[in-house]
């Protein structure tokens, strides 16, 4: 399928989406818009898993340190309830590549199953600060935001943002696009193949995983703003572990190296879950089901159907 099609194929995917929304029930628009939020983390964590080979376990930290600025900004200062809200938004990116800049003098030093226990525990200790205080993140019961901003935009209605954050994906979609196409993408790509031979040909490999892993943390930032005024609750359920494991289930998939293929991984996910738990209690083993199956038997993910299909019908043709 040539670049074109496909592009003209997701821009009537997405088009088709916005038409429908109005018409969806309350319930639907509130399950979109979370599954739209989470595709924005899940493609930023695709960025270092897909295209740099870099499995992390810690993109959860990022989308809650975007999470609780807000809260305690909105709570504290009544910062981001009106025109502020796009001030927010620029803060909550910029802390989260703050913290994966700090973070990143660590983790990117190590490869492999070392760098995913590395991420780990880094969430995990923004985990614990989330829990432990209480003077500023309000502990185990979180922090309540006292609504949406109004700024001729009444936000507050769901399905008005359901737009402002499907904007905001469509935003992050085309930026990592540009991203991931541009000659640093393509390093990135380069790294994960063969890292040596990146050194060897002069690229500083460590700096551009560096960079990656910046960015990433930069849109996990963005997602947590998003996802406070979506929920209204930023608690520590945001940082656990759970989390990051479920942004990268949603990466694999979905498709590593796709993008889109972390959003429809996102939009599955969200959307298996929230219906299985309301027909069994053992809906999780019914997803981790799905997940062994996908990964058993499709390696490039959900994106990598239409390849099996292909091939597929040309072994048919040969016999």
């Amino acid at each position: 399928m040539s670049g074109r099609r496909k592009l003209a194929m997701l821009i009537g995917v997405l088009a088709a989406l916005a038409a429908w929304a109005p018409f969806a029930g309350p319930f639907a628009i509130l399950l979109i818009t979370q599954a739209l939020v989470l595709a924005i983390v899940a493609m930023s964590l695709d960025l270092l898993l897909g295209y740099t080979g870099l499995p992390s376990l810690g993109q959860a930290a990022y989308l809650g340190v975007g999470a609780y600025l807000t809260a305690i900004l909105a709570t504290r200062y009544g910062f981001g309830m009106d025109w502020s809200f796009w001030l927010v938004i620029v803060l909550g990116a910029l802390a989260g590549a703050a913290t994966a800049a700090l973070f990143g003098l660590f983790a990117i030093r190590a490869t492999g199953v070392y760098f995913l226990m590395i991420t780990l525990a880094l969430g995990m200790c923004v985990w614990g600060l989330a829990y432990r205080w209480n003077s500023l993140t309000g502990g185990d019961n979180g922090i309540n935001l006292p609504g949406r901003p109004e700024f001729g935009i009444r936000l507050a209605d769901d399905l008005t943002y359901f737009y402002v954050v499907f904007g905001f994906f469509v935003a992050s979609l085309g930026a990592l696009h540009v991203i991931v196409q541009s000659p640093f993408g393509r390093s990135l790509v380069g790294i994960r193949e063969r890292e040596l031979r990146m050194r060897v040909l002069g690229y500083n490999t460590w700096l551009h995983k560096y960079i990656a892993f910046v960015i990433a943390g930069g849109f996990g930032g963005l997602a947590g703003v998003l996802l406070a005024y979506k929920n209204g609750l930023v608690s520590p359920e945001d940082v656990i572990l759970t989390t990051s494991v479920d942004v990268l289930l949603m990466v694999v998939l979905g498709g590593p190296g796709t993008l889109v293929g972390a959003a429809l991984g996102s939009a599955v996910v969200v959307f298996l879950r929230e219906y299985l738990s309301t027909l069994v209690h053992w809906w999780p083993y019914v997803l981790g089901g799905v997940y062994v199956l996908t990964i058993l038997y499709l390696p490039g993910g959900l994106m990598g159907i239409p390849e099996h299909v292909r091939r597929w019908r040309l072994r048919s043709a040969n016999h």
